[in-house]
C-alpha cells in the first residue's frame, strides 16, 4: 500500500473556538492567531492505493460555497484545491474507488461537490466511487441538533442517497475494504464519528475531529465545538494507549504544518506528537515521506 497526504482548500477558524476552555496565552503559542483571531487550519485528506484501488478519507471543505458563506467560515483559496493536489500526483477523482466520510460537517465533506459557479447547482464529484459513512454519524445529518445544524451542508444527504452509492457502516469489521483494514467509532465530538484504521503493513488511524492536530494530543486540550469533551478525553485517552504501545501513527486532518505522527508519553504522563511527517508522498510504512 502506498498512503498520499492530499491537501485540500484551507481555513482560518476563530481559535478559541478551536481550543474550546484553553486560555489563549497558551494555546496562540501553538496556533499564532491573526488581527481577527484566527488560526491557520488544513483541510487535509488520506489518499491510500491498494492495488488496483483508491480509497480517499474525507474531502475536506472544497470550494463550493458561495462568496459570501466563504468568508464567514474563512475559505481561503477560490479554486478547488482538493482536485488541484490529485492533478499533482495523476489521480483523476472518477479513478477513486471509495470515499470514507467520517461525518457529515462541511468541513469534511465539501470537497465532495464541484466548485462554487453562480447560478449552478453542486454536484458530486468521484463519479464511480462508493461513499462509506458511519451510521450514527449518518443519523445525525439527517436529523441534526440545533447546536451544529448549521454545520451540514444542505440537500449534501439527498444526494448521497440518491446516487445509489452509499453505504452505511455499522460495526468496525462489517466493511467492504477488506482485512487489512477497520473502522473505530467515537462520540466525544459528534455522534458516531467514524475513523479509518489502516491495519496493514503499519497501524494508521485517520483521527478526524477527534484529534485535528498535533496540540490536541495532550489529552486536556479540546474543541469548543465538541459535543461531549469529558468523553473526547477518555476516548483520545484510549486511543493513545494502543497507539504508543504499538508504535502507530496518527494522520491529521486539520494541522497546517503536520500530516502524521507517532505519539509518545513523557515521565508525567503526558502525550505528545513526535517523528512528524509534514507530508505523505507514497509512504509504505517503512521510511519517511
Amino acid at each position: 500500500m502506498q498512503l498520499y497526504s492530499i491537501l485540500g482548500n484551507s481555513q482560518k477558524l476563530d481559535g478559541g473556538a478551536m481550543y474550546g476552555n484553553c486560555p489563549r496565552a497558551l494555546w496562540s503559542r501553538w496556533s499564532p492567531p491573526d488581527e481577527e483571531n484566527r488560526i491557520d487550519l488544513a483541510c487535509r485528506a488520506l489518499l491510500i492505493r491498494d492495488g488496483e484501488r483508491l480509497i480517499l478519507a474525507e474531502t475536506g471543505i472544497g470550494a463550493y460555497m458561495e462568496p459570501s458563506l466563504k468568508e464567514r467560515f474563512g475559505v481561503v483559496e477560490k479554486d478547488h484545491v482538493l482536485l488541484e493536489s490529485f492533478a499533482r500526483i495523476n489521480v483523476h477523482p472518477d479513478e477513486i474507488t471509495h470515499v470514507v466520510l467520517s461525518h457529515l460537517h462541511f468541513d469534511h465533506v465539501g470537497g465532495i461537490l464541484s466548485a462554487y459557479q453562480p447560478g449552478e447547482p453542486s454536484t458530486l464529484l468521484f463519479r464511480n466511487a462508493l461513499y462509506l459513512v458511519g451510521d450514527r454519524a449518518w443519523e445525525r445529518a439527517v436529523q441534526p441538533h440545533a447546536r451544529d445544524r448549521a454545520s451540514f451542508v444542505p440537500g449534501l444527504t439527498e444526494m448521497l442517497s440518491s446516487s445509489g452509492r452509499l453505504q452505511l457502516i455499522h460495526h468496525p469489521e462489517d466493511h467492504p475494504l477488506g482485512p487489512a483494514f477497520r473502522f473505530r467509532f467515537s462520540e466525544g465530538h459528534t455522534p458516531g464519528l467514524t475513523h479509518l484504521e489502516l491495519l496493514d503493513p503499519v497501524h494508521v488511524v485517520f483521527a478526524s475531529d477527534l484529534i485535528p492536530g498535533t496540540p490536541w494530543v495532550h489529552l486536556p486540550i479540546t474543541m469548543g465545538y465538541d459535543r461531549y469533551p469529558e468523553l473526547l478525553i477518555e476516548e483520545k485517552r484510549i486511543l493513545l494507549e494502543q497507539l504508543e504501545a504499538e508504535g502507530g501513527y496518527l494522520f491529521y486532518t486539520h494541522d497546517p504544518r503536520v500530516a502524521m505522527s507517532r505519539v509518545a508519553r513523557d515521565a508525567k504522563g503526558k502525550y505528545s506528537a513526535v517523528a512528524p511527517l509534514e507530508t505523505l508522498d507514497g509512504w509504505t510504512g517503512t521510511a519517511h515521506a
